[in-house]
């Protein structure tokens, strides 16, 4: 993000370059002062080389800019617009998170002196992380020092990726990053300025499985242990969605039914099948597509995040919330299209009727579709499946981002929310994105359900929804509605618990 000085002449700007630090000073000098005491602002003025009145100057010329109107203090429209006139992309617009960090009174308006006491905090925080990447106490930062505080931050990333980093913050393009580049490119970034804050502010992480998608860990795509990560996620999936199967079964068989559907009929017609084991049949399927599911997403969604990028002329992490929307919902078209032939194996096994109590085996149901229906039948529902992947994705993320912004401002107190706080949001958004396109499910599921040479077997999407409509009316898109939301909670928990588990015991942590 970068903190452009409105009032800076080019004089101005050539006496700021010669008072740039010395990029080779003196090792030992450098050790002494970084030994004498806690940083303090005499540290980050000696780093500029700037006296204290020019800094005073510099930080109110910010402020008059920001306060074109000449009111004498700053309201959110006012950051907004100063932002847009700085151009700064809209991606590193936290227009409304500066405001309320600098708002310390929470009274609508940000006067200078809460303006200077950000900037004070600011600098000083940028200082400390300049500090401890420039390990070589140079006075600047080398590329290979930024490289190596990501990998130890856990990000790797390519000769190709640092240098893009480097030349968006290095300004005057000499290799090397100055304090005074590294506090331009930082100074309105309201949140806190760790390395991975810094590389990946643009990211949300939130780690929620309701067993309808596949679960990536957002944040990952350069971990150097991302490999770890999809174990992790694969064992807290798989765990997740064995603890609320019994759920899954009871919503798959209310979903079936044409007649009045009542849950406690279905539970006791499930025991009857099969006892305590019939609520967990189809379980072993729903499983084992969670790793390859969660595998063919993520590289997906990494390779269209480029296609996008290229097509826009863009960098892959400069696509915005558009871009990643759509990128993750092709993503997950492509991921439930690859692993379907499962979900619809699973949907058969669940919704068959046992003679005798009798499960049929996972060899001989497959084969019979197979032969009986031909390699079609396993894509049987596959649109309306996909048709709800972009509304889902579009409505969880707005709902989650909400969420968000509420617990931070009548929660938090504006302090930035933790993963069980996320947790939640995820939690309640991926419901609700999960209720909206309900009516698809069931419509898939139906269509999954039904075999292809059955007397009255569906047409087709549309066939399903005008029968469902006419015999059952609009409540009938709901059948099997109250199981799945029950499920959402703990699921939600199990998965986030066993995840952190299993990223202590992987050493990711």
């Amino acid at each position: 993000m970068d903190a452009a000085k409105p009032t800076r002449t080019d004089a101005q700007s050539q006496n700021q370059n010669q008072r740039r630090p010395n990029l080779n000073p003196n090792p030992n000098s450098m050790s002494k002062k970084k030994k004498g005491g806690p940083i303090s602002m005499d540290h980050v003025l000696l780093a500029l080389q700037e006296t204290k009145d020019e800094r005073d100057l510099r930080i109110r010329a910010l402020f008059d800019f920001f306060d074109a109107a000449n009111l004498g203090y700053l309201d959110y429209p006012q950051i907004e617009a100063g932002l847009s006139a700085l151009q700064i992309p809209s991606h590193y617009k936290y227009a409304k998170d500066l405001f309320k960090v600098c708002d310390a009174n929470r009274d609508g308006r940000v006067d200078y002196n809460e303006f200077r006491r950000y900037m004070d905090d600011k600098e000083l925080e940028l200082y400390r992380i300049f500090q401890a990447i420039d390990v070589k106490h140079s006075g600047c930062i080398l590329p290979e020092e930024l490289w190596d505080a990501l990998l130890k931050a856990g990000i790797e990333i390519d000769d190709e990726e640092l240098a893009r980093f480097v030349e968006h913050v290095d300004k005057d393009n000499n290799g090397i990053i100055t304090f005074e580049e590294w506090r331009d490119f930082l100074l309105l970034y309201p949140h806190e300025a760790t390395i991975e804050n810094i590389y990946q502010h643009w990211e949300r992480v939130c780690l929620v499985d309701i067993g309808e998608q596949a679960v990536i860990p957002e944040g990952i795509s350069k971990h150097v242990h991302r490999g770890k990560y999809f174990i992790a996620g694969g064992i807290a999936g798989a765990t997740s969605r064995t603890a609320t199967a019994p759920l899954d079964r009871l919503k798959v068989v209310l979903q079936v039914q044409t007649t009045r559907a009542s849950i406690v009929p279905a539970i006791k017609k499930i025991w009857k099948e099969g006892g305590f084991l019939g609520f967990f049949r189809g379980n072993g399927l729903n499983v084992v597509k969670v790793t390859p599911e969660s595998a063919i997403k993520f590289y997906a969604y990494e390779s269209l995040k480029n296609v996008i990028g290229d097509g826009r002329g863009k960098d892959k992490g400069d696509i915005g919330a558009s871009g990643r929307l759509l990128a993750g919902g092709m993503a997950g078209a492509v991921a439930q299209s690859a692993i379907y032939p499962l979900d619809l194996v699973k949907t058969r096994l669940q919704t068959c009727e046992c003679e005798g109590g009798k499960v049929p085996k996972l060899g001989k149901l497959t084969k019979d579709i197979w032969v009986q229906e031909g390699p079609r039948a396993f894509y049987k529902g596959l649109v309306p499946s996909l048709l709800g992947i972009i509304p889902y994705a579009g409505i969880e993320l707005a709902a989650y981002e909400t969420l968000k912004d509420m617990s931070k401002t009548y929660i938090l107190q504006d302090t930035e929310p933790g993963p069980l706080v996320q947790l939640g949001c995820g939690t309640i958004s991926g419901a609700l994105g999960a209720t909206c396109v309900y009516p698809l499910q069931v419509i898939r599921t139906r269509m999954q359900a039904q075999r292809s040479n059955a007397a009255a077997a569906y047409k087709g999407m549309s066939d399903v929804f005008w029968r469902t409509l006419q015999h059952e009316g609009y409540r009938g898109f709901y059948k099997g509605l109250f199981p799945n939301l029950l499920k959402v909670v703990p699921a939600a928990s199990i998965t986030y618990l066993v995840y952190e588990t299993m990223k202590k015991r992987l050493d990711l942590e």
